[in-house]
């Protein structure tokens, strides 16, 4: 055991000669050396973290008061925005594409103000109908299909949020700017922007803005739905610079070969790794999740600091860098095929304290959905992975058939505040659903 600490103590050594985060991520491996004082202990962990419990979200349950109906795909993506109400509580944004307020499938999406223990605390509904927002939406416009938080644009001390409309002739970015109740202060539409999915990347051009990754699965650039990305930045009007747009694909951005026909690639969310290989790249995980016949990929995809096109990529799939997970190829019982892996994604922080960030996705279409923890190594690979599922995982979920938990994936953080980290996934769709959204607390060991 001596030699176990002595190699962890030089990691912290070196951990804190060379990292912008060097200091947390020296105490995270002081705690480890601590933690690992006894070796039975240290030889049969199973799970570089303990489950500690979830609460589901979903009509009537865990203080959600909704008139939610079947089919409004509640938590078909979400994200966390910070505190709104200003109670010292993180606040979540959920969407409902399928909300058919003004028209069917019009969408709508839900600020929930939370409680400490994962709880709602209440929520404010924004539509067409509710909340002040002062906006036509056509049939089927599916607004809240990407949600995210961006935090505060117009600089009045509340966080605001973006929100998609995918569908034509509606396809829209709206930068929604809140007030302390939820309710909707002001929004900028930017137009002609297709995004099946959003997420919230950071600064990564160093202008003070939080930038976007909007996801298009659908994009015929290079092949059929071959799919692709775009790298959104928005100046301090809210407006999306569309000359400063990078978008990347088989024919855009320096991807380069790897892409089929039929791939979607940018699957419904990324994640922003940061520089896990310590080569002054940021790595951005992207999914694929009809890769290899509907089994699922994600691309690891390494951009250039200036540019912001790709350098390098790495592909993870069932056998494939690491990853020995077996992907199902059957048909669903909505019509599609295979696993899904990749369809949602979200960066976890260090979980198991090695000083590299770890990956959360899913198969939401394996069984009634399955979610992943991908524990990287530094050149992008997969070292091993745990399971979260209705069976595995110790979490003792209670998911029902179709039920396609982990098809949208939401890092919160310490929640509670008591050094627990809370991860928030989307389900219960199957089965006339309405949606519900799963918060699963995690202690890393």
């Amino acid at each position: 055991m001596k030699y176990k600490n002595l190699i962890l103590t030089i990691l912290a050594t070196f951990l804190l000669s060379c990292s912008s985060d060097s200091n947390e991520q020296f105490n995270d491996v002081s705690d480890t050396i601590e933690e690992n004082n006894d070796e039975d202990d240290f030889e049969t962990v199973e799970s570089y973290y303990q489950a500690e419990g979830f609460v589901t979200i979903e009509n009537g349950s865990g203080g959600l008061v909704a008139n939610l109906d079947p089919g409004d795909r509640f938590a078909r993506d979400h994200d966390v925005i910070g505190d709104v109400n200003g109670d010292g509580v993180i606040d979540y944004i959920i969407g409902a594409r399928s909300d058919d307020d003004g028209a069917v499938d019009a969408g709508a999406v839900y600020i929930l103000f939370m409680n400490n223990d994962g709880t709602v605390l209440s929520n404010q509904k924004i539509s067409m109908l509710e909340g002040g927002f002062n906006e036509t939406l056509n049939a089927g416009n599916f607004f809240g299909y990407g949600v995210a938080g961006i935090g505060d644009y117009n600089n009045d001390d509340i966080p605001d949020i973006a929100v998609s409309s995918p569908v034509t002739p509606n396809n829209s970015l709206y930068v929604i700017h809140l007030n302390l109740d939820g309710t909707v202060k002001g929004f900028v539409k930017n137009e002609n922007i297709m995004a099946q999915g959003l997420t919230a990347i950071g600064d990564i051009n160093g202008d003070g803005r939080i930038d976007l990754v909007a996801c298009n699965p659908g994009s015929d650039d290079g092949g059929n739905n071959r799919g692709a990305i775009a790298i959104l930045f928005l100046n301090e009007a809210s407006q999306v610079m569309n000359a400063n747009t990078v978008t990347i694909s088989s024919t855009q951005g320096g991807f380069g070969e790897g892409l089929e026909n039929g791939d979607e690639f940018g699957g419904r969310e990324a994640a922003m790794l940061g520089d896990i290989d310590d080569d002054e790249t940021k790595e951005l995980a992207v999914g694929a999740f009809m890769s290899n016949g509907g089994k699922g990929a994600i691309w690891i995809l390494s951009l250039n600091p200036t540019t912001f096109n790709v350098t390098s990529k790495i592909k993870i799939t069932d056998g494939l860098n690491g990853f020995t997970e077996s992907l199902d190829l059957e048909t669903n019982p909505n019509g599609s095929i295979g696993a899904q892996f990749g369809h949602a994604m979200c960066a976890a922080g260090d979980i198991d304290g090695d000083g590299i960030t770890d990956l959360i996705t899913g198969a939401n279409q394996q069984n009634e959905g399955n979610g992943y923890i991908l524990y990287l190594n530094s050149d992008k690979t997969v070292r091993t992975f745990d399971k979260i599922s209705a069976t595995e995982g110790g979490f003792g979920l209670t998911l029902g058939p179709q039920d396609r938990f982990a098809r949208s994936i939401s890092y919160v953080g310490d929640l509670k505040g008591d050094g627990s980290i809370a991860i928030n996934f989307g389900g219960g769709v199957g089965l006339g659903g309405t949606g519900s959204l799963y918060t699963l607390f995690f202690r890393p060991n």
